[in-house]
């Protein structure tokens, strides 16, 4: 007697990819979601390949995971997908501290970020 299979959180036309743990704000991660939420695989790849922000290099990566999944384990069409959702959570915060004038202390945030894509393969409509 085994444990029963959990069932899938995704649909069936959809494969996702999970960067945890990144060094980056979550405000900051955010617009590079919100850049590519919404479009076309291909060029969303684009639009991270050229981007001058330090976190396209992991948004980038972790959308080439999600189409990797989708591709190997899903087996979708990789032409047909669409970045259904992207979205950004927020992980641990490190505190430090600096010292100040007057033998007082600074407070030095440093957030970590979780990213989340979920890709969605979408029918290409009849051509005539």
């Amino acid at each position: 007697m085994s444990k029963e299979k959990t069932p899938r959180a995704l649909k069936d036309n959809e494969a996702k990819a999970v960067a945890r743990m990144l060094r980056i704000s979550p405000q900051k991660l955010n617009l590079l979601a919100q850049l590519i939420r919404g479009k076309k695989v291909e060029r969303a790849l684009a639009e991270l390949e050229f981007s001058r922000k330090r976190a396209a290099f992991d948004v980038r990566k972790t959308l080439e995971s999600a189409i990797a999944n989708a591709e190997n384990n899903h087996s979708l069409e990789v032409d047909d997908l669409v970045v259904a959702e992207a979205f950004v959570g927020k992980a641990l915060v490190m505190k430090r501290f600096s010292p100040r004038a007057r033998g007082r202390s600074g407070k030095i945030q440093k957030p970590f970020s979780h990213l989340t894509i979920v890709l969605r393969e979408v029918a290409v409509a009849a051509q005539a």
